[in-house]
């Protein structure tokens, strides 16, 4: 199967055509001060890493909610990977500066891995001069996600055929940090090691490249592989169909901008649902593993999901679902805006076109809806995969996305109120 990207979906869906529709009133949702209180739960986590502390806390506190609002709940345990890091950096002499290492983690032992300093760009890898050398690829300015993005990894294994000792990738995006990148969650991209150097940090080492100077990278700490678990909670009425609401809980970081709105969003729903939709069995998922490729939402589809046939609606909720905007003054400097960052995505089922253009009318980037038939990404990409047509889905990535300045800074309870209020519509007209 070809995986879409964000850059790829994007680029479809530029063709497709607006089309006007009035705002309808939608229902009402939480109080302001319960979805702050819900944003600042999950913050609160901290670090969402797939089987790690924040992600296993934060899911008992999803399941306990669940019960509370009245489902049957069960966990759905499986193997990801992970890596405790004692030193991970990138030295040459004075120059010294923090790498994170990328997905699955090939050490390089405590003595690190020393060579030469090569830069190259995406598509112009040398055929010859990268033998035991460092290579530093220096990605174009995007909101980068997922080390499968093909300008990222068409390079990296071009690299790493070309004989280099390791791979550096300079990540250029709005924030200038380091930008974590999803991986496969069951076989590492190449065999050697393998990280991200942030562009803030990276113009020492482009001089010592231009000079021909050496390096050595430390990858050092515990990797292997740990339990993770998707939370599912379901109401069984017997109905002519199954309503799925599907969210993913881990990540790289705090996630606070990446995940908490979208999560907010699914636990109000969640709230709401049980009586207000009768007629309907409901099954809300939260799953792990998200950050290795969508691990988590495969091991979902296999075993919980219930049939495309037997699927009334699934609205999925990804990445950037109500996160903050930035001015971009340059110089790295971003400066907050009291308003939702537009680049994020809708993308529904062709019948339900219209009803998404009325009931998110006005909500910049989820007032334009997309068929899903040109694309999506994230977890709503393996969704598509398994046979669901009847389908809604949210996914974006916001200024600080896969960085570890996602943080509380990035969210609000007035950016989430007004998507909670549409996915209520969106629901009720999808199913009425």
């Amino acid at each position: 199967m070809t995986r879409s990207t964000r850059r790829s979906v994007i680029k479809a869906m530029a063709l497709t055509p607006a089309l006007p529709f009035a705002v309808q009133a939608r229902p009402a949702g939480p109080t302001r001060d319960a979805i702050a209180a819900d944003l600042d739960r999950y913050v609160g986590f901290g670090n969402k890493a797939s089987g790690g502390p924040g992600d296993t806390a934060c899911g008992a506190w999803i399941e306990q909610q669940l019960k509370q609002a009245g489902a049957q709940t069960e966990r759905q345990a499986f193997s990801v990977p992970f890596f405790s890091p004692r030193r991970t950096e990138l030295v040459s002499g004075a120059a010294r500066a923090a790498v994170l290492p990328l997905a699955i983690v090939m050490p390089t032992g405590g003595s690190g891995l020393t060579g030469k300093l090569v830069r190259v760009e995406p598509g112009l890898v040398p055929a010859s001069g990268l033998s035991g050398a460092l290579v530093m690829v220096e990605l174009p300015y995007a909101r980068w996600s997922s080390a499968l993005a093909r300008p990222v990894a068409e390079t990296v294994r071009a690299v790493a055929a070309a004989g280099a000792a390791a791979v550096l990738l300079v990540t250029n995006g709005p924030t200038g940090e380091a930008i974590a990148l999803n991986a496969d969650g069951n076989k590492a991209m190449v065999d050697v090691p393998a990280a991200i150097l942030a562009p803030r940090a990276a113009a020492p080492f482009r001089a010592l490249a231009q000079a021909g100077e050496a390096a050595t990278l430390f990858l050092e700490g515990d990797a292997g592989r740990r339990e993770a678990f998707n939370i599912a909670g379901r109401w069984r009425r017997g109905g002519a169909g199954t309503l799925v609401v599907s969210t993913p809980r881990s990540g790289w970081t705090i996630c606070a901008g990446e995940r908490g709105p979208g999560l907010v969003t699914w636990l109000a729903l969640a709230r709401w649902a049980g009586a207000a939709l009768p007629r309907h069995d409901l099954l809300f998922l939260c799953n792990s593993g998200h950050e290795y490729e969508n691990l988590g939402s495969e091991h979902a589809l296999d075993a919980l999901a219930p049939l495309p046939e037997r699927t009334a609606l699934w609205l999925h909720l990804g990445a950037n679902v109500a996160a903050r905007d930035w001015h971009e003054p340059g110089a790295g400097r971003l400066l907050p805006l009291p308003s939702a960052d537009p680049q994020r995505f809708l993308a529904v089922g062709a019948d339900l076109l219209p009803l998404a253009k009325r009931v998110f009318a006005g909500l910049p980037g989820l007032e334009m809806a997309y068929p899903a038939s040109a694309g999506a990404a994230g977890e709503l990409s393996t969704i598509l995969a398994a046979g669901h047509r009847r389908v809604a889905g949210i996914f974006g990535a916001h200024r600080y996305h896969h960085v570890e300045g996602d943080d509380a800074r990035c969210v609000s309870p007035d950016f989430v109120a007004p998507v909670i209020a549409a996915c209520k519509a969106l629901i009720l007209g999808a199913t009425a």
